[in-house]
């Protein structure tokens, strides 16, 4: 557990607490906090079950990984203990983003959760993009136009799925369809579930149970890996205003049925 001192010690100046505080927190005596902290004494299984509960990080990170580069204790839940792990951040303290690799996006659903897999993947820094952990998505088919195959989608975690907007975009991660990037509707009051649109209406509207639903990523920008020629756009101008249109007018019927 060549970690374990460290973190304890770390985590702790990270939540702003003396020794003596943080031991009052756990029902710890000072001496245990500072034998463990200074590495005469190693936690047992109950006081690493502590440490866990208390910072809400699984054992295995406490134990196996350096977190000394963390800034904050924000550590981003998942369902029970899946923790997203801190940002990274190069020389200069600047924020990366994750890369998902198209290749390998498929492996996401089963390395999400994985700090290590994390860890490996390539980074970018956008420095125009708002506070927030964000990565980058590939996109694939033509279910989302004008946002092309082979795009990609930087997007913005959302740690509670009760603040999603209706009608923005968001990439999604399910237990059964890995990732998706779709058009939310939240329909959490009527039945606890997502609905969600393809912005090509060739696809019809599916709905997700939120039991499913691992990971919301809202948009934030989209990076083109190529250009789109003259016909596409004129079609995706004209798709995009009759979808305008057709809010505008259900808004002025209903407006209408009112008075």
């Amino acid at each position: 557990m060549k970690h374990i001192h460290a973190n304890i010690k770390h985590l702790r100046t990270l939540k702003k607490l003396s020794q003596e505080r943080f031991a009052e927190e756990l029902a710890w005596s000072r001496s245990i906090v500072g034998s463990y902290e200074e590495g005469r004494s190693e936690p047992s299984i109950d006081r690493l079950i502590d440490l866990s509960n208390y910072f809400n990080i699984p054992i295995d990170i406490l134990v196996k990984n350096d977190l000394r580069a963390a800034k904050d204790t924000s550590f981003i839940e998942v369902g029970n203990k899946r923790v997203l792990f801190p940002i990274t951040v190069n020389a200069i303290d600047e924020d990366l983003i994750d890369i998902i690799p198209a290749k390998a996006s498929a492996g996401y659903l089963s390395g999400y959760d994985d700090p290590e897999y994390i860890e490996q993947l390539e980074k970018i820094k956008l420095p125009f993009l708002p506070t927030g952990t964000h990565r980058a998505f590939p996109i694939s088919g033509d279910s989302m136009l004008p946002v092309k195959d082979g795009a990609f989608i930087v997007a913005k975690f959302v740690e509670d799925f009760k603040d999603v907007k209706n009608g923005r975009t968001y990439i999604v991660l399910t237990k059964d369809d890995g990732l998706v990037y779709k058009r939310v509707y939240s329909k959490l009051k009527e039945g606890n579930y997502l609905e969600l649109h393809s912005d090509n209406k060739v696809y019809s509207p599916y709905n997700i149970a939120m039991e499913q639903v691992l990971e919301l990523w809202e948009f934030t920008c989209c990076i083109n890996t190529q250009e789109y020629d003259k016909d596409e756009l004129k079609l995706s101008s004209i798709m995009t205003m009759f979808q305008q249109l057709n809010v505008e007018l259900k808004s002025i019927k209903a407006a209408s049925l009112l008075h």
